[in-house]
């Protein structure tokens, strides 16, 4: 295997960290002669490491490591190192950037996590790949949790190459594990989220410039996983969430919310890095309190346009599990990548105007066929604008501006996960996700 440079890593000699990387699986390199344990993972097979069965892509190594996920394992099966294989380490802004490289037949979440002798860890960072059957690099930013005592410490890596409920046993390949800094600054929004022009009197506003808002007991609750800013854009008020993994926001007590007199969900988001973003609702019943039986609750997926505030005016009925709409005391936040996530809300409301407004949602939109391999075709086609295909870190892969047919030829794309972008003549965006073979 070619070697690889342990990317930007400085050892600063103020710092005592005894680090080793990258992890490459290589003859005289780090990994190869390690013991890795698998567990929850029935019967817990052991990691192999094995000639790199595909050096056609990025990754032209001799050996890499295979990680059986089998169909019965817990989604969180996974594969870690001895305490001390990995050194000693503190995270710092010289190796909070992790990278990985990955080659799964399935799309789904890749974890990684780092612990200290005593058990303590960082938590793991969850981000998806968005290629099958070949090599793909993925980042995981763990500037978050810079300075907290799990920070430091460390001598043990986790890896969790297949973190879902499966369906199937998937092989997967994991590679080239290294320490580097961050890349240049996320984007922030330089206008704000447009104001809603609702009359008041439809509205229960949570959070707004434009309405009086109702009591919210707390932003951010204690078990929450993320860090809560408010700021203001150009005077307006607006929440910021960074390091995201969940954020609980909560109306419990004499501020539970009854919305049964509402329609629909509205707020406006705006992310530079999330290529999905989840909203959950928490009902707690008749007895108004938390796991007294009748809780009920839904989670909706949005994917969202990177850089761009977006509404999302979502029906209540689209939260098909809860039971009733009388007593709300949570809405949650959370979505992908898990534990870095970075984004701004605004206009946090209830109402029951009809707006004709879109939501962004993955079933606004029917792609047919999907998987597919050469055409794909549109079935809501009507008033088309535009047509964008993305890849799932935002990038614009293909524009179609010439309406005059809703199909797309997507042969020349390689194989894996993308997101269309459609735009009407009216200015309604929808937007859904595909596979392409």
């Amino acid at each position: 295997m070619r070697k690889l440079l342990f990317s930007c890593f400085l050892l600063n000699s103020l710092i005592s960290i005894s680090q080793n990387g990258p992890i490459s699986f290589e003859p005289g390199e780090f990994g190869l002669t390690w013991t890795w344990t698998v567990f929850e993972n029935i019967g817990n097979p052991p990691l192999e490491l094995v000639v790199n069965p595909d050096v056609t892509g990025i990754n032209a190594s001799s050996t890499v490591a295979k990680f059986t996920a089998l169909q019965g394992g817990m989604p969180y099966a996974g594969v870690e190192c001895a305490h001390g294989e990995v050194g000693t380490f503190t995270l710092t802004p010289a190796n909070c950037i992790v990278k990985i490289m990955v080659n799964k037949p399935v799309i789904s979440n890749v974890g990684i996590k780092f612990a200290t002798a005593s058990g303590a860890s960082t938590g793991e960072l969850l981000v998806a790949n968005t290629q099958i059957n070949k090599w793909e690099e993925l980042t995981f930013d763990f500037t978050p949790i810079l300075g907290l005592p799990t920070s430091s410490g460390i001598n043990q890596v986790i890896i969790f190459p297949d973190f879902q409920n499966r369906t199937s046993t998937n092989i997967c390949y994991f590679d080239n594990i290294t320490f580097g800094t961050p890349g240049p600054p996320l984007g922030t929004p330089m206008t704000p989220a447009p104001d809603p022009n609702f009359a008041a009197v439809d509205v229960i506003s949570m959070f707004s410039n434009v309405y009086t808002d109702v009591p919210v007991n707390t932003w951010q609750t204690a078990w929450s996983q993320g860090t809560l800013n408010d700021i203001q854009i150009q005077g307006n008020d607006t929440k910021k969430y960074t390091g995201l993994n969940f954020v609980g926001v909560e109306t419990t007590g004499s501020n539970i919310l009854n919305v049964s007199n509402m329609t629909h969900l509205y707020l406006n988001v705006w992310t530079p890095n999330m290529t999905e973003f989840r909203v959950k609702l928490v009902d707690f019943g008749n007895d108004l309190s938390y796991a007294g039986g009748d809780d009920t609750e839904h989670e909706l997926t949005f994917n969202p346009i990177l850089e761009s505030w977006i509404t999302l005016d979502i029906p209540l009925t689209n939260f098909v599990n809860l039971a009733s709409n009388n007593h709300i005391a949570q809405l949650i936040f959370s979505g992908n990548p898990s534990g870095s996530g970075v984004v701004y809300v605004d206009n946090v409301l209830f109402h029951n105007v009809v707006t004709g407004i879109e939501t962004i949602q993955a079933n606004e939109m029917k792609l047919y066929p999907n998987p597919v391999q050469n055409e794909l075709s549109i079935a809501n086609s009507e008033n088309l604008a535009t047509i964008q295909i993305l890849s799932l870190t935002g990038d614009i892969i293909l524009v179609q501006k010439d309406m005059t047919t809703a199909t797309l030829d997507v042969s020349q794309l390689e194989n894996g996960l993308y997101v269309c972008v459609l735009k009407t003549i009216n200015g309604e965006i929808l937007q859904s996700k595909f596979i392409k073979e």
